[in-house]
């Protein structure tokens, strides 16, 4: 069996190179084209990609107990599913990493709940929804307070507590490798 997987790769290597254009693939036209319609956008860490909306912690309070308790916990540290605490165990033998605690980017938890949340019943919420249940459990966290609005301006603004525990490829020139 071994032996017919190398003999197919020799005498793929035997072929004659074929082009593009050969198999009539032209990728130019592919390129600078808008994204088909199904494509869904993703939250950059700035804001970019955001939608207009708003929600408030109390809005995302409502939500939450109805939509996320279940799983998250009232207080958000239901065991296997913690997104609440955790601040200050990083760097122990056992850290629990939460949105509070772990997450750079506040617009990173608005992008997950938007996709991925409630669980079985994914991309069911509405962006203002979504808003404001990551107004509450940014609230949860200890990051926002209780009377707080967050919308596509001030939720790239929130500042997380981990928000410079992270390497980029520019830290390091533009190497994605980090140097020894």
């Amino acid at each position: 069996m071994c032996t017919h997987k190398y003999a197919f790769l020799f005498l793929l290597l035997l072929l004659p190179p074929v082009t593009r254009a050969e198999l009539g693939l032209d990728l130019k036209p592919m390129l600078g084209t808008p994204a088909p319609a199904n494509f869904e956008s993703v939250v950059m860490p700035d804001g970019r990609g955001l939608p207009a909306g708003s929600g408030t912690v109390t809005e995302g309070k409502q939500l939450y107990m109805m939509q996320c308790a279940a799983c998250h916990g009232i207080d958000g540290t239901q065991k296997g599913n913690v997104i609440a605490g955790g601040q200050g165990t990083l760097a122990t033998a056992r850290p629990i990493k939460t949105v509070g605690s772990y997450w750079p980017y506040a617009t990173t938890l608005y992008d997950y709940v938007n996709r991925a949340m409630p669980y079985g019943n994914e991309k069911s919420l509405t962006a203002n929804e979504v808003y404001a249940v990551s107004a509450y459990v940014l609230h949860l966290n200890g990051i926002v307070g209780e009377n707080v609005r967050l919308d596509q301006d001030s939720l790239p603004k929130v500042e997380m507590p981990n928000r410079d525990g992270f390497w980029t490829s520019a830290d390091f020139g533009g190497n994605a490798v980090r140097p020894d």
